[in-house]
């Protein structure tokens, strides 16, 4: 699947909420906890994967039961192997479950080895490369799922002009992405994402490519662009700090097959600064959950 399908795009340019821009000056606002009463946007009941190989059967994931809430954003951490991706794969109807349940909002994603793609048409895809088209602009880049769609170019280009100024891209409108750093080319990948309202965004270590300082700022953007549009969001990363950072959950899975280790609740307030990870309370979360990949070895 290529970053320009029908499937991969979406969220509307909400308000920025008060207080979601970093140093906004406002009091930090409790970070959401999910409960009992807030309503599942995704969820897996007894989800297994099974690959035939040469050698026979290989049991990637196993019995992974996982719900996660409307506008909640969840890392999935783990080693290799581990099954992150597969499971993204599951979600994003890119490889089909052996067995189990997957639902968005309470539709089926999977019908059998079918792929529902109107339950899709809800989610937004972001990966490791931006895979920007070279001959677009970039505002030309994040409107092409609006055209794929039918819509306007006076209003695709006009959402694309928003989403811009959404993500910090405001004067590049009509750069090529040659013309772009590495950082400012996946922020129009996540703005293209974006482009048509997506309640769900799925992100696939899409800051893995990028020098540490770089990936430092996607990550505030990232926790800006989350609050403004409030998509829920299931990020895979291999650092354990950067999940933490970001997340309200982080789900550490176990490799051989992958299953779910542990579910980490992050309760640090929001907006977080790079300050957050010098604290106590993050340092504990993230040496708990090392502690636990570690026995693993």
């Amino acid at each position: 699947m290529t970053p320009d399908t029908p499937l991969r795009d979406a969220a509307a340019s909400a308000p920025m909420a008060p207080g979601a821009e970093i140093g906004a000056g406002t009091l930090p606002v409790p970070a959401p906890r999910p409960d009992a009463n807030q309503s599942a946007e995704l969820q897996l009941v007894d989800v297994n994967k099974i690959y035939q190989a040469r050698t026979g059967p290989v049991e990637a994931l196993k019995n992974i039961n996982l719900t996660i809430g409307r506008g909640e954003f969840v890392s999935l951490v783990g080693r290799s192997g581990c099954g992150k991706t597969t499971l993204l794969r599951i979600l994003s109807g890119l490889l089909p479950p052996t067995s189990g349940s997957v639902t968005a909002n309470g539709e089926s994603i999977w019908r059998g080895t079918r792929r529902d793609d109107q339950a899709l048409k809800q989610f937004g895809f972001v990966f490791q490369e931006a895979n920007l088209f070279p001959w677009f602009t970039i505002a030309e880049n994040i409107a092409l799922p609006l055209k794929l769609r039918g819509v306007a170019k006076k209003q695709r280009l006009a959402r694309a002009e928003e989403l811009c100024a959404q993500v910090g891209l405001t004067g590049f409108e009509g750069s090529y992405p040659r013309e772009l750093s590495g950082g400012m080319r996946q922020r129009a990948a996540i703005a293209r994402a974006l482009s048509y309202n997506p309640s769900i965004l799925l992100m696939d270590e899409p800051f893995g490519a990028l020098d540490a300082l770089t990936r430092d700022r996607m990550n505030l953007e990232l926790q800006s662009i989350h609050a403004a549009a409030g998509a829920t969001v299931v990020f895979v990363t291999h650092s354990i700090p950067e999940a933490v950072f970001l997340a309200d959950r982080v789900v550490l899975l176990s490799p051989r097959p992958g299953r779910i280790r542990s579910v980490t609740s992050v309760p640090l307030a929001r907006p977080r600064s790079l300050e957050t990870e010098s604290t106590p309370q993050f340092q504990d979360i993230v040496r708990e959950l090392r502690r636990q990949l570690d026995e693993e070895d």
